[in-house]
């Protein structure tokens, strides 16, 4: 096995930015974003991200994210687990000090993950296009550390996630289930008055970079 410095990713871009969605939402974070998705989900809003990119160094990429001073970091993409060198990175960037999290969907197994990188998990609603590459035995093997995200594009995709929620224990397996309105597809008031009805158990977020910036790449 090639030693850290001998390892690159295909990175897309690195920025600092308020962190839009899940438990740390608001709060001044890095995002490293790696190029590539083997997904094709319909809300996709990073496409800009599924080809190009840049090869950079494992050492080069923590040394310009520890360079912004902040303790949050967020390995994104694409897909970030479809380059199997990214766990390194995460070892790395958790070694350096750095609170460190995952955004990736469910169709990656996340078994492999340092444990101490908090997985933020996307299971993909059936109006994504992509529900059929859920690998669902992702759900056993998150813990309390962890969050799920259902991006909710209408009525039918939430009360599929209220389903899978329920059959999946996520309630009491994992920290937070987050419902999440498709951007510009499903108005989120009708979320959450669904949510509110239901007395969900989940948390509802908004996704706040795009309320601010709207699909400004890089925010």
């Amino acid at each position: 096995m090639p030693a850290a410095a001998e390892v690159s990713l295909r990175i897309t871009e690195i920025f600092l930015s308020l962190q839009g969605e899940a438990s740390t939402v608001g709060r001044p974070t890095v995002f490293v974003r790696l190029t590539g998705c083997p997904l094709r989900c319909v809300y996709c809003d990073s496409e800009y991200a599924f080809s190009g990119g840049s090869q950079m160094g494992i050492p080069d990429i923590v040394a310009e994210v520890s360079a912004y001073g902040v303790p949050l970091v967020t390995v994104t993409g694409g897909e970030p687990l479809a380059q199997p060198e990214v766990h390194g990175l995460m070892r790395m960037l958790c070694d350096a000090g750095l609170s460190v999290s995952l955004e990736t969907s469910g169709a990656l197994d996340v078994a492999g993950v340092d444990d101490r990188v908090v997985r933020v998990v996307d299971f993909k609603t059936p109006d994504s296009g992509e529900m059929h590459r859920n690998l669902w035995e992702n759900a056993g093997v998150l813990t309390r550390r962890d969050q799920v995200k259902f991006v909710v594009c209408s009525r039918a995709d939430y009360d599929w996630a209220r389903m899978k929620a329920d059959e999946l224990n996520l309630y009491e397996r994992v920290a937070d289930v987050l419902y999440s309105p498709s951007y510009g597809q499903l108005a989120p008031a009708d979320l959450a008055d669904w949510m509110i009805a239901d007395r969900v158990p989940g948390r509802m977020q908004v996704q706040l970079h795009k309320l601010l910036w709207g699909d400004e790449p890089g925010r």
